[in-house]
């Protein structure tokens, strides 16, 4: 009997399904790309449009603060523990002398 197997595993064919035809046999590949990227445009365009919130004004200016601030300190603090590794190395190698 063809495809069956008395170990239970599933059907194989090697054979089988060979007269593979293309969805759109008409359309070339090119055109099908360019349709899909057409439709990927027009879909982030919806999403952009309609379905995505932006913040006010207000909250747009307090978050860009809050970003800034917490930038500084960041900054400060990496900038002081730099100086604490040369001023540490600095030490370490003046005692080589």
């Amino acid at each position: 009997t063809y495809g069956f197997s008395s170990v239970g595993r599933a059907l194989v064919s090697k054979t089988r399904c060979r007269e593979f035809e293309p969805l759109f046999p008409c359309i070339e590949q090119t055109q099908m790309s360019k349709l899909k990227l057409l439709t990927d445009i027009e879909e982030s365009y919806t999403e952009l449009r309609y379905k995505t919130s932006w913040p006010t004004r207000t909250q747009l200016v307090k978050s860009a603060v809050i970003v800034l601030i917490a930038s500084i300190i960041i900054a400060a603090i990496i900038f002081v523990m730099d100086q604490v590794v040369d001023t540490l190395m600095h030490f370490i190698y003046s005692l080589g002398q």
